[in-house]
């Protein structure tokens, strides 16, 4: 029973305080509660008395709020007329009021909000979930966005006090004369300041009302946890520049990117921790596969399983990590395109351009087919189809190296169809990641917008098409113009200094990539068409530059691959183990057998022996696919079982991709080519 009093009397203030607002004769209102009140049943003698006088207090303190506000309103109004007080004394002044004042009415409000939302409360259902649900919402969004005025309110005080400063500063020097020193100090004080003020973006205040920007709830997290005694020094230096760890509440983290004071430097310690780590790791799990004859990048996508979330779960900073291992793909596909000349790739465009189109096009039709048999979406069974059609640039790359060149006048070697069809799948990624989201509008549209859907598709692909022809153009002007004496400027400059051609050479490559990027073409191809047209220089340009680039392209060539590891779950792998190896076999047999089906078709009769080899190299699946799967997964095309799948599948395709491709060399390559490509 006092329980239910309590309550009881709580609606009695709730329902008190909504009428006070719109009238001062609270009293009579009262009275009305209480009649009400009594109607229920409740014991009303204490009741009465209690309410009364707390709503009596209620009501003096908003009066009393009201005078306060006046008063203030006065008090401003006077030091901005009064002509004894310095500028900063003023602003100092003025900024006190104003806070309090705001201070006077965030308080209010929030008295009022908790007894609106005790009233909401009340008046709900408890067993109504989605009233519960949209309560909790209510309550959530009102903290959130009484955090927001609180750190304003406070970031407001810090302000007031620096005001407060420096009104006293100047005080002081009103009072004594200054030293030169001092003079230079006070002048070097106010510059520092202008160039904070400068230099400051106020983010937070400019985007907190954007549309779209919700608050969210986060955790601050420092570095050394169990050492926090010990290291509170280092603590409250980190904590000022802002180097710790954010957490929402959705479990996503969070670093630094730009920093409020752009005067002091700073470094990501732990993204620099996980370098190092990867990096020091990385050699015994190389050295390791390189003893039991598998190639090193195994080792180290092993040194990322290890490092990942599946394993010691160190890596910290995994976005920064895939980050820097995507240059690795850049520089890798531009040392692929140095050895893949013009005059090699229209030997073998008619091939590259037709191959891994049939190749995609029979992938899709094999997927609607078990789409339709086992009843899955055409959409899903479209998306999966596609990415498991794509095959691994940078993973054939390293088997090319060192690999046979065909020197006979008219001959095609195997290396150059495979790095044909390869560029031509890279061209299909960046054609499909354009169709994607018309293939997720497909997904939810009825049939009879399926023929706006076809012509949006097809209006894209007409798109790619003229951004391709467009890329093609500039690169022929580029290599008719502007390569020739661009590197000759170069060679000369670079004379005894090494670092001006190699940062020549990457500008070039940033540059190429950026026009394809422009164009809505991959970058990856556009790495590729650098590499491309500075091969058309000559034999030893290409040699020097090779030299120089290699190992920047092998280091960061080491990160992608532990960044492929960071992705690959050995618990998931063991737990379905027989169903991912029949389907992993099941895709690699597919792809080898369909490229060996089209490579028949439209190879020349004297170079039929080389698909055999061409086909090895694309039976297993593009480490893109971890890309595809996940924006697709984001997307509501797949599941979250079926983006397992397909990582798994790819890992355990790239896994069996350097048995086969050894078999397929072994087996068809002429004795004396064996030796340099294997």
């Amino acid at each position: 029973m006092k329980a239910i009093e309590f309550n009881s009397l709580w609606i009695l203030i709730s329902l008190l305080c909504c009428q006070l607002l719109n009238t001062a004769e609270h009293e009579d209102e009262v009275k009305h509660a209480i009649k009400l009140h009594r109607g229920k049943g409740a014991a009303v003698t204490q009741g009465k008395q209690w309410v009364l006088e707390n709503c009596r207090k209620l009501s003096g303190l908003l009066r009393q709020k009201n005078v306060v506000l006046n008063k203030l309103k006065n008090a401003i109004r006077s030091v901005e007329k009064d002509l004894g007080l310095s500028d900063e004394e003023k602003l100092f002044q003025v900024h006190t009021f104003e806070i309090f004042q705001k201070e006077l009415n965030e308080s209010e409000n929030s008295v009022f909000q908790a007894i609106h939302g005790l009233q909401r409360a009340l008046q709900g259902d408890y067993k109504d979930v989605v009233n519960m649900k949209e309560s909790s919402r209510q309550r959530l969004e009102a903290l959130r966005e009484a955090a927001i005025k609180e750190e304003t309110e406070y970031i407001e005080l810090l302000a007031a006090e620096k005001h407060q400063v420096e009104a006293l500063k100047n005080m002081q020097h009103q009072n004594k004369s200054l030293s030169m020193l001092d003079e230079i100090l006070e002048d070097v004080r106010k510059a520092a300041d202008r160039l904070e003020e400068e230099i400051e973006e106020h983010a937070f205040d400019d985007n907190k009302s954007v549309r779209g920007v919700n608050f969210e709830a986060v955790l601050r997290v420092e570095e050394d946890e169990a050492d926090s005694k010990r290291n509170i020094s280092k603590r409250e230096v980190e904590d000022d520049l802002g180097l710790s760890m954010l957490i929402d509440s959705q479990n996503n983290q969070y670093i630094l990117t730009k920093p409020r004071d752009s005067t002091i430097p700073r470094a990501d310690h732990h993204f620099i921790k996980d370098i190092v780590t990867i990096g020091m790791l990385s050699l015994p799990c190389g050295w390791l596969c390189t003893m039991i004859g598998l190639p090193t990048m195994f080792g180290y996508i092993i040194c990322g399983v290890l490092l990942g979330p599946s394993g010691l779960n160190s890596i910290k900073s995994i976005v920064q990590v895939e980050t820097l291992g995507e240059f690795g793909v850049f520089f890798t596909l531009f040392l692929v395109g140095l050895e893949f000349s013009p005059e090699r790739l229209r030997k073998v465009w008619k091939i590259s351009l037709q191959g891994p189109c049939y190749m995609t096009l029979l992938m899709i039709a094999f997927g609607l087919l078990w789409g339709h048999l086992l009843q899955i979406r055409p959409t899903q069974c479209v998306f999966i189809s596609t990415c498991l059609s794509l095959s691994s640039t940078p993973l054939v790359s390293r088997f090319l190296v060192g690999s046979a060149r065909g020197d006979k006048e008219g001959d095609i070697d195997y290396s150059s169809v495979l790095l044909g069809m390869l560029v031509m799948q890279d061209v299909q990624l960046g054609l499909f990641i354009a169709v994607m989201p018309t293939l997720i509008q497909a997904g939810a549209s009825t049939y009879s917008s399926i023929v706006m859907e076809i012509l949006r598709i097809l209006i894209l692909i007409g798109q790619i098409l003229f951004s391709l022809a467009a890329v093609f153009l500039i690169c022929l002007v580029i290599k008719t113009y502007l390569i020739g004496p661009y590197y000759r400027k170069l060679h000369a400059e670079s004379k005894g200094n090494k670092e001006i051609l190699i940062l020549g050479i990457s500008a070039f490559i940033f540059l190429v990539l950026t026009i394809t990027e422009l164009l809505d073409v991959s970058m990856e191809l556009g790495c590729f068409l650098a590499g491309a047209l500075i091969s058309s220089q000559g034999h030893m340009v290409t040699e020097e530059i090779m030299s120089c680039i290699e190992p920047i392209r092998d280091f960061l060539a080491i990160i992608f691959f532990a960044s492929i590891g960071l992705h690959v779950f050995p618990t998931f792998v063991i737990y379905e183990l027989t169903v991912l190896l029949f389907l992993t076999l099941s895709v690699v047999i597919m792809k080898f057998v369909l490229a060996v089906l089209v490579l028949s078709l439209i190879l020349p009769k004297g170079s039929q022996y080389i698909k055999w080899i061409v086909s090895a190299g694309l039976a297993q699946v593009s480490e893109f696919s971890f890309v595809l799967g996940s924006r697709a997964r984001r997307a509501g095309i797949i599941s979250r079982e079926v983006y397992l799948l397909i990582l798994s599948v790819t890992t355990l395709s790239l896994l069996l991709a350097p048995a086969l491709w050894r078999a397929a060399t072994m087996k068809c390559v002429p004795r004396p080519e064996r030796r340099s490509s294997t």
